[in-house]
Protein backbone atom coordinates (compact mmCIF):
# COMPACT_ATOMS: atom_id res chain seq x y z
CA UNK A 1 0.00 0.00 0.00
CA UNK A 2 1.25 3.18 -1.27
CA UNK A 3 1.20 6.54 0.68
CA UNK A 4 -0.92 9.62 -1.67
CA UNK A 5 2.11 11.05 -1.84
CA UNK A 6 3.59 8.42 -3.54
CA UNK A 7 1.95 8.59 -6.63
CA UNK A 8 4.56 8.90 -9.18
CA UNK A 9 6.20 5.66 -7.49
CA UNK A 10 2.95 3.52 -8.00
CA UNK A 11 2.41 4.36 -11.14
CA UNK A 12 6.08 3.04 -12.02
CA UNK A 13 5.56 0.01 -9.57
CA UNK A 14 2.44 -0.62 -11.17
CA UNK A 15 4.62 -0.70 -14.78
CA UNK A 16 6.90 -3.04 -13.18
CA UNK A 17 4.55 -5.80 -11.49
CA UNK A 18 3.18 -6.20 -15.07
CA UNK A 19 6.63 -6.30 -16.42
CA UNK A 20 7.66 -9.40 -13.94
CA UNK A 21 4.77 -10.95 -14.28
CA UNK A 22 6.18 -12.16 -18.24
CA UNK A 23 7.00 -15.72 -17.67
CA UNK A 24 9.76 -15.48 -19.73
CA UNK A 25 10.81 -12.25 -20.34
CA UNK A 26 12.94 -11.25 -23.33
CA UNK A 27 16.12 -8.90 -22.87
CA UNK A 28 13.95 -5.88 -23.92
CA UNK A 29 12.08 -6.37 -21.11
CA UNK A 30 14.81 -7.32 -18.84
CA UNK A 31 16.68 -3.72 -19.61
CA UNK A 32 12.89 -1.92 -19.43
CA UNK A 33 12.58 -3.72 -15.73
CA UNK A 34 16.22 -2.74 -14.32
CA UNK A 35 16.00 1.37 -15.89
CA UNK A 36 12.43 1.66 -14.26
CA UNK A 37 13.90 0.23 -10.89
CA UNK A 38 16.90 2.79 -11.34
CA UNK A 39 13.80 5.44 -11.81
CA UNK A 40 11.66 4.41 -9.37
CA UNK A 41 14.73 4.43 -6.59
CA UNK A 42 15.27 7.91 -7.59
CA UNK A 43 12.13 8.99 -7.23
CA UNK A 44 12.27 7.32 -3.84
CA UNK A 45 15.02 8.91 -2.92
CA UNK A 46 14.04 12.41 -3.95
CA UNK A 47 10.36 12.03 -2.17
CA UNK A 48 11.89 10.75 0.71
CA UNK A 49 14.43 13.98 1.12
CA UNK A 50 11.94 16.23 0.43
CA UNK A 51 9.31 14.44 3.32
CA UNK A 52 7.08 17.58 5.69
CA UNK A 53 6.41 16.74 8.62
CA UNK A 54 2.28 15.44 7.58
CA UNK A 55 3.89 13.33 5.10
CA UNK A 56 6.34 11.93 7.78
CA UNK A 57 3.27 11.41 9.88
CA UNK A 58 1.76 9.11 7.16
CA UNK A 59 4.65 7.40 6.85
CA UNK A 60 4.92 6.38 10.83
CA UNK A 61 1.59 5.68 10.52
CA UNK A 62 1.74 2.93 7.88
CA UNK A 63 0.11 -0.04 7.80
CA UNK A 64 2.88 -2.83 6.83
CA UNK A 65 5.52 -0.77 9.17
CA UNK A 66 7.13 -3.27 11.23
CA UNK A 67 5.90 -3.43 14.71
CA UNK A 68 6.86 -4.80 18.19
CA UNK A 69 6.25 -8.08 17.36
CA UNK A 70 8.16 -7.62 14.15
CA UNK A 71 11.02 -6.76 15.78
CA UNK A 72 10.67 -9.56 18.72
CA UNK A 73 11.10 -11.61 15.71
CA UNK A 74 13.89 -10.06 13.97
CA UNK A 75 16.22 -9.22 16.44
CA UNK A 76 15.35 -11.76 19.04
CA UNK A 77 15.47 -15.27 19.88
CA UNK A 78 14.01 -17.14 23.18
CA UNK A 79 11.07 -14.41 23.79
CA UNK A 80 9.52 -15.46 26.68
CA UNK A 81 6.18 -13.29 26.85
CA UNK A 82 5.08 -12.24 30.61
CA UNK A 83 1.24 -11.19 31.18
CA UNK A 84 -0.35 -9.45 33.35
CA UNK A 85 -0.08 -6.85 36.19
CA UNK A 86 -0.95 -8.77 39.20
CA UNK A 87 -3.85 -6.26 39.84
CA UNK A 88 -6.40 -5.94 36.93
CA UNK A 89 -5.72 -7.87 34.04
CA UNK A 90 -3.56 -8.13 30.81
CA UNK A 91 -3.63 -5.39 28.20
CA UNK A 92 -2.41 -6.45 24.98
CA UNK A 93 -1.62 -3.20 23.80
CA UNK A 94 1.60 -3.27 25.63
CA UNK A 95 3.22 -6.73 25.89
CA UNK A 96 6.89 -7.76 27.00
CA UNK A 97 9.20 -10.34 28.69
CA UNK A 98 12.51 -12.45 28.86
CA UNK A 99 14.37 -12.10 25.76
CA UNK A 100 17.57 -13.05 24.25
CA UNK A 101 18.42 -10.02 21.88
CA UNK A 102 21.04 -10.35 18.71
CA UNK A 103 21.52 -14.08 20.22
CA UNK A 104 23.98 -12.91 22.35
CA UNK A 105 22.68 -10.93 25.67
CA UNK A 106 19.46 -11.85 27.98
CA UNK A 107 16.89 -8.55 28.22
CA UNK A 108 13.45 -7.50 29.37
CA UNK A 109 12.07 -6.45 25.78
CA UNK A 110 8.52 -4.33 26.72
CA UNK A 111 6.53 -1.92 24.05
CA UNK A 112 3.43 -1.01 22.57
CA UNK A 113 2.01 -3.44 20.22
CA UNK A 114 -0.64 -2.51 17.36
CA UNK A 115 -2.26 -5.08 15.34
CA UNK A 116 -2.23 -5.03 11.71
CA UNK A 117 -5.94 -6.13 10.63
CA UNK A 118 -9.04 -4.98 12.51
CA UNK A 119 -9.06 -8.20 14.78
CA UNK A 120 -5.52 -7.81 15.56
CA UNK A 121 -6.54 -3.71 16.27
CA UNK A 122 -9.46 -4.75 18.31
CA UNK A 123 -7.12 -6.95 20.39
CA UNK A 124 -4.41 -4.73 20.98
CA UNK A 125 -6.89 -1.72 21.38
CA UNK A 126 -4.92 -0.31 17.85
CA UNK A 127 -1.76 0.17 20.70
CA UNK A 128 -3.26 2.41 22.83
CA UNK A 129 -2.57 0.75 26.51
CA UNK A 130 -4.45 1.31 29.17
CA UNK A 131 -3.45 1.16 33.01
CA UNK A 132 -3.03 -2.62 33.20
CA UNK A 133 -0.52 -1.76 30.38
CA UNK A 134 1.56 0.24 31.80
CA UNK A 135 1.92 -1.39 35.12
CA UNK A 136 2.20 -4.73 33.28
CA UNK A 137 5.02 -2.65 31.83
CA UNK A 138 6.40 -1.43 35.57
CA UNK A 139 6.23 -4.92 36.75
CA UNK A 140 8.29 -5.95 33.82
CA UNK A 141 11.01 -3.00 34.34
CA UNK A 142 11.25 -4.34 38.08
CA UNK A 143 12.13 -8.08 37.48
CA UNK A 144 14.50 -6.30 34.92
CA UNK A 145 16.17 -4.50 37.63
CA UNK A 146 16.18 -7.70 40.17
CA UNK A 147 18.15 -9.64 37.53
CA UNK A 148 20.24 -6.75 36.65
CA UNK A 149 19.06 -7.28 33.24
CA UNK A 150 18.65 -3.84 30.59
CA UNK A 151 15.35 -3.04 29.00
CA UNK A 152 14.42 -2.18 25.86
CA UNK A 153 11.63 0.31 25.74
CA UNK A 154 9.80 0.26 21.82
CA UNK A 155 7.12 3.03 21.82
CA UNK A 156 4.50 2.89 18.82
CA UNK A 157 1.32 4.15 20.18
CA UNK A 158 -0.73 7.29 18.88
CA UNK A 159 -1.27 7.75 22.99
CA UNK A 160 -2.72 5.95 26.11
CA UNK A 161 -6.06 5.20 25.69
CA UNK A 162 -8.96 8.26 27.33
CA UNK A 163 -11.59 5.83 27.50
CA UNK A 164 -13.78 5.84 30.87
CA UNK A 165 -12.80 2.81 32.20
CA UNK A 166 -8.97 3.55 31.84
CA UNK A 167 -9.35 7.30 33.85
CA UNK A 168 -11.40 4.77 36.63
CA UNK A 169 -8.84 2.57 37.23
CA UNK A 170 -5.93 5.58 37.12
CA UNK A 171 -4.63 6.11 33.92
CA UNK A 172 -2.77 9.51 34.85
CA UNK A 173 -1.39 7.55 37.65
CA UNK A 174 -0.24 4.42 36.16
CA UNK A 175 2.35 6.71 33.22
CA UNK A 176 3.54 9.04 36.05
CA UNK A 177 4.36 6.28 38.18
CA UNK A 178 5.87 4.62 35.22
CA UNK A 179 7.58 7.93 34.78
CA UNK A 180 8.91 8.05 38.19
CA UNK A 181 9.89 4.59 38.75
CA UNK A 182 11.88 4.66 35.48
CA UNK A 183 14.01 7.70 36.89
CA UNK A 184 15.75 5.83 39.51
CA UNK A 185 15.42 1.95 38.02
CA UNK A 186 18.80 1.09 38.64
CA UNK A 187 19.41 -0.96 35.74
CA UNK A 188 20.01 0.41 31.75
CA UNK A 189 17.05 1.67 29.98
CA UNK A 190 17.11 1.81 26.06
CA UNK A 191 13.97 3.73 24.02
CA UNK A 192 13.51 3.34 20.96
CA UNK A 193 10.82 5.11 18.69
CA UNK A 194 9.49 2.93 16.05
CA UNK A 195 6.13 4.79 14.71
CA UNK A 196 4.03 6.90 16.29
CA UNK A 197 5.58 7.97 19.67
CA UNK A 198 2.21 10.04 21.23
CA UNK A 199 1.85 12.26 24.59
CA UNK A 200 1.88 10.22 27.80
CA UNK A 201 0.99 7.08 25.67
CA UNK A 202 4.62 7.06 24.96
CA UNK A 203 6.46 8.94 27.88
CA UNK A 204 5.00 5.84 30.32
CA UNK A 205 7.65 3.59 28.73
CA UNK A 206 9.66 6.09 27.59
CA UNK A 207 12.13 7.44 30.67
CA UNK A 208 15.76 6.16 29.33
CA UNK A 209 19.54 6.15 29.61
CA UNK A 210 19.52 6.53 25.58
CA UNK A 211 16.47 7.48 23.25
CA UNK A 212 16.63 6.00 19.66
CA UNK A 213 14.19 7.10 17.12
CA UNK A 214 13.50 5.65 13.84
CA UNK A 215 14.28 7.92 10.57
CA UNK A 216 11.33 8.06 9.65
CA UNK A 217 9.11 8.02 13.32
CA UNK A 218 7.00 10.93 14.92
CA UNK A 219 7.55 11.81 18.67
CA UNK A 220 4.62 14.23 20.00
CA UNK A 221 3.13 15.98 22.99
CA UNK A 222 0.00 15.41 20.82
CA UNK A 223 -1.19 14.25 17.56
CA UNK A 224 -1.16 16.58 14.78
CA UNK A 225 -4.93 16.08 14.56
CA UNK A 226 -4.91 17.13 18.22
CA UNK A 227 -3.18 19.87 18.55
CA UNK A 228 -5.36 21.55 15.57
CA UNK A 229 -8.56 20.85 16.85
CA UNK A 230 -7.89 22.67 20.31
CA UNK A 231 -5.50 25.70 18.42
CA UNK A 232 -7.92 26.10 15.50
CA UNK A 233 -11.07 23.87 16.15
CA UNK A 234 -10.39 22.64 12.70
CA UNK A 235 -8.77 19.18 12.24
CA UNK A 236 -7.96 19.71 8.49
CA UNK A 237 -5.36 22.03 9.60
CA UNK A 238 -3.18 18.84 11.16
CA UNK A 239 -0.18 19.43 7.76
CA UNK A 240 0.27 22.73 9.44
CA UNK A 241 -0.28 21.51 13.36
CA UNK A 242 2.88 18.84 12.17
CA UNK A 243 5.17 21.10 11.20
CA UNK A 244 4.83 23.74 14.21
CA UNK A 245 5.23 20.19 16.79
CA UNK A 246 8.17 19.92 15.27
CA UNK A 247 7.64 15.91 16.02
CA UNK A 248 10.23 14.75 13.33
CA UNK A 249 13.74 12.91 14.59
CA UNK A 250 15.91 15.93 13.26
CA UNK A 251 13.85 18.69 14.82
CA UNK A 252 13.89 16.41 17.90
CA UNK A 253 17.61 15.44 17.59
CA UNK A 254 18.26 19.14 17.32
CA UNK A 255 15.77 20.03 20.60
CA UNK A 256 18.24 16.79 22.32
CA UNK A 257 14.95 15.20 22.97
CA UNK A 258 16.52 12.18 21.48
CA UNK A 259 20.21 10.82 21.48
CA UNK A 260 20.24 9.00 17.82
CA UNK A 261 18.47 8.59 14.84
CA UNK A 262 18.41 5.62 12.89
CA UNK A 263 18.53 5.52 9.16
CA UNK A 264 15.92 3.78 7.46
CA UNK A 265 15.74 1.81 4.02
CA UNK A 266 15.16 3.64 0.71
CA UNK A 267 11.17 4.32 1.05
CA UNK A 268 10.91 3.80 4.99
CA UNK A 269 11.08 0.60 7.30
CA UNK A 270 7.67 -1.26 5.49
CA UNK A 271 9.42 -1.92 2.23
CA UNK A 272 12.36 -3.70 3.65
CA UNK A 273 12.19 -5.35 6.97
CA UNK A 274 15.89 -7.14 6.93
CA UNK A 275 17.41 -3.80 6.17
CA UNK A 276 15.74 -2.29 9.26
CA UNK A 277 16.16 -4.94 11.31
CA UNK A 278 19.78 -4.32 10.49
CA UNK A 279 20.01 -0.95 11.39
CA UNK A 280 18.07 -1.00 14.27
CA UNK A 281 20.03 -3.64 15.86
CA UNK A 282 23.11 -2.41 15.02
CA UNK A 283 22.32 0.71 16.55
CA UNK A 284 20.63 -1.02 20.03
CA UNK A 285 24.18 -3.59 20.06
CA UNK A 286 26.01 -0.36 20.07
CA UNK A 287 23.88 1.34 22.97
CA UNK A 288 23.39 -1.43 25.26
CA UNK A 289 27.53 -1.97 24.55
CA UNK A 290 28.08 1.87 25.64
CA UNK A 291 25.56 1.69 28.68
CA UNK A 292 27.15 -1.30 29.97
CA UNK A 293 30.27 0.37 31.22
CA UNK A 294 28.93 2.70 33.33
CA UNK A 295 28.15 2.38 36.90
CA UNK A 296 24.42 2.16 38.35
CA UNK A 297 24.75 5.05 40.16
CA UNK A 298 25.97 6.83 37.37
CA UNK A 299 23.62 5.65 34.84
CA UNK A 300 20.74 7.15 37.38
CA UNK A 301 22.30 10.35 37.85
CA UNK A 302 22.69 11.00 34.40
CA UNK A 303 19.01 10.17 33.21
CA UNK A 304 17.69 11.72 35.51
CA UNK A 305 19.50 14.49 35.09
CA UNK A 306 19.06 14.52 31.04
CA UNK A 307 14.63 14.51 31.53
CA UNK A 308 15.17 17.02 34.30
CA UNK A 309 17.00 19.53 31.80
CA UNK A 310 14.53 19.18 28.63
CA UNK A 311 12.18 22.17 28.36
CA UNK A 312 14.82 24.16 30.86
CA UNK A 313 14.69 27.96 29.51
CA UNK A 314 18.12 29.79 29.98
Amino acid sequence: MNLDFEKPVTEIETQLAELKAVAEPDAATRVRIAALEKERDAKLKALYEALTPWQTVQVARHQERPMLRDFIAGLTVEFIELHGDRLFGDDQGIIGGFATFQNQQRVMLIGHQKGKNIDENLRCNFGMARPEGYRKALRLMKLAEKYSLPVLSFIDTPGAFPGVDAEERGQAEAIARNMMEMAVLKTPIVVLITGEGGSGGAIGIGVGDAILMMQYAVYSVISPEGCASILWRDGSKAPEAANALKITAPSLKQLKVIDEIIPEPLGGAHRDYPAAMQAVGTALTKTLKNLGGVSVSKLVSRRYDKFAAMGRVR
